[in-house]
């Protein structure tokens, strides 16, 4: 994904279909949940009408956000415990999944981590923040395609990501050239993944033209929305529509509260987008959230 101004194009805050497509037998599934904005995404879909699964690592933090959105009236919302950074974790809640719901209709990969504050730029703890925000949704997601309705109006996959993993903050032109290839593949995106843990391990990031801001977290998001775009093309027609959203600065606790927006307004341009209606579903887009909504390509 490129972001830049030839490629922007105004896109208004999308509302609700008129006539929703939706209804308490869509399932949902939104990761990282148990608050901030995967807790707001969560709540809103529920507030909708839909089927949510609510997935957090600390059991106990999970079963108090399930209570709180119960005392809100929201009965169709279930928890597991689900931590993406672990694939015998990954497999025990789709296992679940299958045996409980069976088929899938709409998944938010919202689970992430970064151990910066808002202005350092760390990459001692990169193996994590890779292993959680970029491979955690690569494996769940591959985990949880089989079990998708292929449906033109129902499967969606929104991967929440950051404007810091545009292309455009990569200043390698060999990596960029490879990320801008119609060939690119998951082996080429890894790869790019393994030389960035590399030049960590070594002591050279800081000279290879990787992003300068939360370096660790803009290369994860670099590689989702890379990941993104292949299977977008790989599903195109297939049934199956994916792509990133980036909320902007919004209040939660990565952002250490500070931000422009909070969880909630994030979560609800999330939910509309999540909800297009069929006719107006694209796939392979990246949408940004600001005074307006900007839809690019990835």
């Amino acid at each position: 994904m490129e972001y830049s101004k030839e490629h922007e194009a105004p896109f208004s805050s999308p509302s609700l279909p008129s006539n929703k497509w939706w209804s308490k037998d869509t399932v949902a599934i939104v990761t990282g949940a148990n608050k901030g904005i995967g807790f707001a995404m969560v709540k809103r879909l529920a507030h909708l009408g839909l089927t949510v699964i609510l997935t957090a690592r600390d059991i106990e933090k999970g079963h108090k956000a399930i209570e709180e959105l119960r005392n809100q009236g929201l009965d169709d919302v279930h928890f597991f415990r689900l931590d993406v950074s672990e694939p015998a974790s990954i497999n025990t809640f789709v296992s679940w999944f299958a045996r409980i719901f069976g088929a899938l209709d709409i998944l938010v990969n919202n689970a992430a981590v970064s151990f910066n504050e808002i202005n350092e730029n760390s990459v001692e703890h990169a193996e994590t923040v890779i292993k959680t925000n970029f491979y955690g949704a690569k494996l769940l997601t591959e985990a949880l395609l089989p079990m998708f309705r292929l449906s033109h109006s129902k499967s969606r996959i929104l991967n929440i990501s950051s404007r810091l993993g545009s292309l455009n903050k990569l200043k390698n032109p060999n990596i960029k050239n490879i990320l801008q290839s119609e060939n690119l593949s998951e082996k080429h995106i890894e790869a790019m993944v393994s030389l960035f843990l590399q030049n960590v391990k070594n002591g050279t990031w800081e000279r290879q033209g990787w992003p300068e801001l939360w370096t660790d977290y803009a290369v994860s998001k670099l590689a989702l929305n890379a990941y993104t775009r292949v299977l977008a093309k790989r599903y195109m027609g297939r049934g199956i529509s994916l792509n990133c959203f980036c909320p902007g600065f919004t209040q939660t606790s990565m952002t250490r509260g500070k931000g422009t927006r909070t969880a909630d307004d994030a979560a609800d341009i999330g939910a509309r987008l999540a909800l297009l209606p069929p006719e107006e579903l694209p796939s392979g887009r990246f949408y940004m959230s600001g005074t307006s909504i900007v839809n690019s390509k990835l």
